[in-house]
């Protein structure tokens, strides 16, 4: 389909976030919008890269608003729901909506933090930025810049989300944001959109500017690195150097070719590679233990008792250490289900 890219002042928009028990907190969202919600919705959910999403058929159904599934060069319209398909980006620009393959942020395409930029960047004072249920702590540096162009924040109250993390971790950044139960947003996002101005678009910001491009999949020049230090942190995503970017309350880190991190997401990561790593050095002992308990087998019939003997002491020494092992690997798994993953 061709791009309406002959829009005129772009539209107010409400952008959503959400992930871990996001949908359920989206169906009582969208069942308190008012019919005449002169705003465009934008939402973006969490999901597998490859998984088809029926999300935009259960908004549909959940509110008096109509929701479609996000398609590249859409002029954005009052009164619709547009939901980030699997994969890619959601973006807005000029009024219409961008779709990008660019570099995952935060471990996700679709991620927040690109959605919220590219509104902040766009609309401005006219922008109304909302993180609901999910881990980690995707949408809150998005939202941040979004208030900080004159927009507006409101964050499901941590206490009634199914995961706490995403809301608390957008309180510790936007103090300010309106904070209520996922059933209650909807009627205020109806009431807040009343008083959001028209032409809201501000100034330059180059930063945002620069790492809104980044989102699109345009090249990344090394100037927008150089003035950023080397955190001595590796992208999971990668394994390239990742930079520290200025942000509050903690810095966010985006390596050369783009991938993007903020700090819990970035520490959840890790964890999960300590993980993998620890299990991939069981596998080779569990093998190494096989293989001379093998050679000792075949010692023993050419009757070479000391060999034997040697095969024999790695074999016991491989398996001493593979318990060793499982049991720290059960101590960390363990430690990563406590609900302190689930704090900002």
């Amino acid at each position: 389909m061709a791009s309406d890219m002959s829009s005129p002042t772009p539209p107010r928009v409400i952008a959503i976030g959400a992930s871990a028990g996001g949908v359920e907190a989206l169906r009582a969202l969208v069942a308190g919008l008012p019919p005449d919600l002169a705003a465009a919705v934008l939402v973006v959910l969490h999901i597998p890269p490859r998984a088809p999403s029926a999300l935009a058929h259960i908004l549909d159904r959940a509110g008096p608003l109509r929701a479609h599934s996000a398609r590249h060069g859409v002029r954005l319209l009052p009164g619709m729901i547009y939901v980030a398909p699997a994969d890619h980006h959601l973006l807005v620009r000029e009024g219409h909506l961008e779709l990008s393959v660019g570099p995952a942020e935060n471990g996700h395409r679709p991620a927040i933090d690109p959605l919220f930029r590219s509104v902040a960047l766009s609309c401005g004072a006219g922008a109304i930025g909302v993180v609901l249920s999910g881990a980690r702590d995707d949408g809150a540096a998005g939202l941040t810049a979004i208030v900080e162009r004159g927009g507006q924040a409101v964050v499901q109250d941590p206490e009634e989300a199914l995961h706490r993390s995403m809301p608390a971790s957008a309180l510790e950044h936007v103090a300010s944001a309106h904070v209520l139960p996922a059933s209650k947003i909807g009627a205020l996002l109806g009431e807040l959109v009343r008083d959001l101005p028209l032409d809201a678009s501000s100034g330059t910001d180059c930063q945002l500017a620069a790492e809104n491009e980044i989102a699109t999949l345009a090249p990344l020049t090394t100037d927008a690195l150089l003035s950023s230090r080397p955190s001595g942190f590796s992208c999971p995503n990668c394994q390239g150097v990742l930079f520290e970017l200025d942000g509050e309350p903690a810095p966010r880190y985006r390596c050369r070719v783009g991938h993007a991190w903020s700090p819990g997401s970035l520490a959840a990561e890790q964890n999960g590679a300590v993980e993998h790593a620890l299990w991939v050095a069981l596998r080779a002992l569990e093998e190494n233990a096989a293989i001379n308990h093998r050679l000792a087998e075949f010692a023993e019939r050419r009757e070479r008792h000391w060999a034997a003997t040697v095969y024999r002491q790695r074999y016991d020494a491989n398996k001493t250490e593979a318990v060793m092992l499982r049991e720290l690997i059960g101590r960390i798994s363990s430690a990563l289900e406590s609900p302190a993953e689930d704090e900002p």
